[in-house]
């Protein structure tokens, strides 16, 4: 599939930084074009650019994903505001999705009181702590595990998301604005994401004040696609005002 042709290519680019168009053709067995559509998609999202023959791996995307130890302290109690509105919407017997992310991962202990409640996700964080609630169903996507995102991703998280019908989505996301919609730094995590998007449920968009005015590498969606918007104090007017004529809510923690 081509999900994991391109997270395939990426791999291997972290490890020989640099590959050849006639090699890639060789090891996946498509054509040219085929090739050459991967890599328009790696290209736009900033990870590599081509050179004579071939194409390298930007220093800019060993950089890109910060580690998850790092981003996890940072505006930790904005966190769990944020996550506590969130698990507030929750009713028993849902099933919902919760995404891979340093503010979706606080979600889980105010949940725990949930009955018949069915939690799909990608996040190890979140797995992990599942296993002190023996009362929740929770379900893992499957997928590649990607360490310094602590998710997994490709094509099998992608598939499993197709299968669910959720009835509330919780996104996480790197960085939020009006020109470029939510984005992430990860661009199989944004895979993932954009999938996400695509379903017909109400979708939660987590994020605290420091994500707005802030454009990370890649869009997963316009910010008018999202139903719900929960962070921790107003951000400024000019989201308000965008809010209130796509018809997005605001939670906040006075609302």
């Amino acid at each position: 599939m081509k999900i994991e042709r391109i997270h395939q290519i990426h791999e291997l680019l972290k490890e020989r930084k640099r590959i050849s168009l006639d090699e890639l053709c060789e090891i996946f067995g498509v054509s040219k074009n085929t090739i050459r559509r991967d890599i328009a998609e790696l290209e736009e999202g900033g990870i590599i650019r081509k050179v004579y023959g071939g194409i390298v791996l930007k220093e800019a995307d060993i950089m890109s994903l910060e580690p998850f130890s790092a981003r996890e302290i940072r505006n930790i109690n904005e966190k769990k505001i944020i996550a506590d509105l969130a698990a507030a919407t929750v009713e028993d017997g849902e099933v919902i999705y919760i995404d891979s992310g340093t503010t979706t991962m606080h979600m889980l202990p105010h949940l725990a009181e949930k009955n018949f409640l069915t939690i799909v996700t990608a996040s190890i964080y979140v797995l992990e702590l599942a296993t002190r609630y023996i009362n929740l169903n929770v379900i893992a996507t499957g997928g590649n595990l990607q360490p310094p995102i602590k998710a997994l991703v490709g094509a099998d998280v992608v598939s499993c998301i197709k299968n669910y019908n959720f009835s509330k989505i919780f996104l996480a996301g790197t960085g939020v604005s009006i020109e470029h919609g939510a984005t992430n730094a990860s661009p199989l995590e944004c895979e993932v994401k954009r999938e996400l998007v695509q379903k017909s449920c109400a979708k939660y968009l987590l994020v605290d004040n420091s994500k707005f005015d802030v454009a990370s590498l890649m869009t997963f969606s316009d910010l008018s696609n999202i139903d719900h918007i929960v962070t921790d104090k107003n951000p400024p007017e000019k989201y308000l005002d965008f809010f209130q004529k796509n018809s997005v809510n605001l939670i906040l923690p006075d609302a």
